[in-house]
Order: structure tokens, then sequence, then C-alpha cells
């Protein structure tokens, strides 16, 4: 992986296998042909926008089934404090650690300087096709949900 600028949309997004809260590797590709898929790019655990934007991934877990997509929180953070941040607010999606950085910086998400991710949103859809990107300006914002859910939606 080797790619630094964010995805583009229309292209076939860049693969990867990066550990899981739920103590299994995730693979982006093997979602193909089963559901959409959004990448939920996030600076830290145990911050406050970070904990307040994987809560309302929680809050609506179902929805994001109905549209039939799966979330993943990714965040350069170890498993075992990904693990404990899941545990201490009961986070429904699982999350997965960049530990070593390489996919947030082919997904050009990485800052350098702080070596943490900017927060950034990818919906990757049933074909392993990008479908929208989205980076926020501030580490402090977050996109509501809904606008998260409408995306998804018009790829039905």
């Amino acid at each position: 992986m080797t790619t630094t600028s964010l995805p583009t949309v229309g292209k076939p997004a860049l693969d990867f296998t990066l550990p899981s809260t739920a103590d299994e590797e995730v693979t982006l590709s093997s979602f193909q042909g089963k559901c959409n898929v959004v990448l939920a790019f996030f600076p830290l655990a145990f911050t406050s926008v970070c904990t307040d934007e994987m809560a309302c991934f929680t809050d609506d877990f179902a929805l994001f089934e109905g549209v039939d997509a799966k979330v993943f929180g990714i965040s350069v953070d170890s498993v075992p404090a990904l693990k404990e941040f899941k545990a201490k607010h009961g986070f429904e999606i699982d999350l997965l650690s960049d530990f070593k950085r390489d996919v947030c910086r082919a997904y050009g998400t990485l800052i350098e300087d702080t070596f943490f991710s900017k927060r950034v949103y990818v919906i990757v859809d049933r074909k392993g096709i990008t479908r929208w990107v989205f980076v926020e300006a501030e580490l402090g914002d977050r996109r509501d949900n809904a606008e998260l859910l409408d995306q998804l939606q018009r790829l039905e």
C-alpha cells in the first residue's frame, strides 16, 4: 500500500486487512457481493468527539443494517486500547486498529505531524467501488449519520 491520496469516487477501493475488536482480521474485499461498507477513520479513542461519533453509530446500528451497510471505525490505536474503548462505552460496531498506520497512509487520512488520522468517511459499495468520500475540515467536526444513511440509500 503506497497510495497517499484520498480514494477516488468511482474507482475500486484499496483493499486492506486489519485486526478488529472482534478478535479477527477484517478484509475489506470480503464484503464484496455482500453489503456496503462505511469506513469511518477517526483520530483517537477516548476523545470526546470520537466517543460521541462511535456512540451515534451504535445508536443507529439498525438503520445502517437496514440499508445493508456495515460500519467500521478505524483508528491508529492498538487493538487492546480499542477493545477497552468499545467495552467502556458499549459500542456495537467493530473497531479496526491501524496501529502501523499503513491503511491511514494509503487512504490519505494520516496526519504525518501528529501520526493519527483525520476524520474521514469512505463509503464502499457491494462491488468494492468507492462511492462517497468526505473529509472533515476540523478534527472536532463529524458527519451526522443521516447524511451517511442518505448516501447509502442512493446506492440502492
